[in-house]
């Protein structure tokens, strides 16, 4: 390739041409084409108005895969007056990028024609390449577009972040999932009105396929391709054939970013909100998509102390139990066991009061004086300190004796009528009436 060779514009294949696949053959060319993502496209909308006026800056697309990201990038390029290139986080190392952006910056200045560059997967780039496009981004010898299906406020460096418009599109709703196939079926493009389907066959198609319109299209070339056509060189395809070509429904669930935690996260605070039925449903979802339940039963451990408590102490003693039985027992058997701490612990009274009294004890060892030991506590005798004595508590009427165990007043248990901390309430409430008795 020549340093300033002209930039090159993404390009539609032709009905056929090749064994390029549907989903490429049926790639948007103009705003109105993109299904969905109306909160940033939709008429008088930033980005559609920006992309219009040929003003268009460096941007950042963060979507789930399927959301349109890549075709989102080409439309621009075609709707505005740039060269466009194009390249991958996976395959673009520091000398590839340097050599992009020295032809960028060297078309520019022979040309003045601005170019926009397309990374994809741009969160799988380092600090450091991350830190090559910077002056070039600044000095406006490029325009960015970059793709990722990562937070980028986390993958993405700061400095980068401040330079770009960052747009988040959203999965495709059912409904434009299913304009994307009727689209599909009717394009000269795509299958050019040699197939017809059922209404239950695309509705199937665009509920398995998670707001996915890459994987709608795959699956309903899938279909199309092994169906044998009917007397008239149609193809009919049922749900049957739909349900055939996607043999399990794909969940939207990274299994170290955003939507693992988002799902855990949702899964805790519905077992903490006391709704097992919302629990069951995201415990659901992340055996489902594979999730380790070993990693589920741990935060289930976590839960049983953190949020529950003395108010049911039955519940680390379940959950304890069911991080060992998962162990053991294996999936996929391990779902029930799981779902069985899950519907308990969801049920049992909450208190946080165990929680809340450690943490603050904490701050008061991080941030105070530290408190000494008190002579009558400490390990050995201690001649010359006194005539204070340990008291055996069990010598004392109802196993209690009055003597100061720390010096302070400071309350850092507190168990609310909740439960079974009710009844250690009322019990440390007698024991405070026995200290002010004497």
């Amino acid at each position: 390739m020549d340093l300033f060779q002209e930039g090159k514009k993404p390009g539609t294949p032709k009905a056929g041409a090749g064994t390029a696949p549907l989903a490429a053959r049926m790639r948007p060319r103009t705003l109105d084409e993109i299904a969905g993502q109306d909160h940033i496209l939709g008429e008088g909308k930033l980005l559609r108005r920006a992309i219009e006026a040929d003003r268009i800056s460096s941007v950042i697309l963060y979507g789930p895969p399927g959301c349109g990201k890549t075709s989102l990038a080409e439309v621009i390029a075609l709707a505005t007056d740039r060269r466009f290139e194009r390249t991958s986080g996976v395959l673009a190392n520091i000398a590839i990028l340097r050599k992009l952006l020295e032809q960028a910056a060297g078309w520019k200045k022979i040309h003045h024609q601005d170019t926009i560059l397309f990374i994809d997967e741009i969160h799988r780039f380092n600090k450091a390449q991350q830190d090559v496009l910077l002056p070039y981004v600044e000095s406006g010898d490029i325009i960015l577009i970059g793709a990722t299906t990562h937070n980028p406020f986390f993958f993405i460096n700061t400095p980068l972040n401040s330079r770009s418009q960052i747009f988040q599109l959203n999965a495709l709703s059912e409904e434009a999932i299913q304009t994307v196939l009727k689209r599909a079926m009717e394009h000269p493009a795509g299958l050019n009105e040699l197939v017809t389907a059922d209404a239950d066959a695309l509705e199937h198609l665009a509920t398995v396929c998670e707001g996915d319109a890459r994987r709608a299209l795959n699956a309903l070339e899938i279909a199309a391709l092994t169906t044998p056509p009917g007397e008239n060189g149609i193809v009919h395809l049922t749900r049957h054939e739909t349900e055939e070509s996607v043999q399990k429904k794909a969940v939207s669930y990274d299994h170290d970013e955003d939507e693992h935690y988002d799902t855990i996260s949702a899964f805790i605070k519905s077992v903490r909100g006391s709704d097992p039925n919302a629990a069951i449903y995201w415990l659901a979802k992340m055996i489902y998509a594979g999730e380790d339940p070993r990693f589920i039963a741990r935060r289930l451990v976590i839960l049983a102390s953190e949020d529950i408590g003395n108010a049911d102490p039955r519940g680390l003693t379940i959950a304890t139990s069911a991080m060992q039985a998962v162990d053991f027992v294996g999936m996929p058997e391990a779902r029930i066991i799981l779902a069985q701490a899950t519907t308990y612990l969801a049920c049992a009274p909450k208190s946080n009061a165990s929680y809340l009294a450690i943490d603050a004890a904490l701050a008061d060892v991080e941030n105070g004086r530290t408190l000494p030991v008190p002579d009558h506590l400490k390990n050995a005798p201690h001649p010359g300190k006194g005539d204070v004595k340990y008291q055996y508590a069990h010598d004392g009427k109802d196993h209690f004796v009055d003597q100061d165990y720390v010096p302070t007043d400071r309350v850092y248990y507190a168990p609310p009528n909740q439960g079974y901390e009710e009844t250690l309430g009322k019990r440390l409430t007698f024991w405070k009436s026995l200290r002010k008795k004497k």
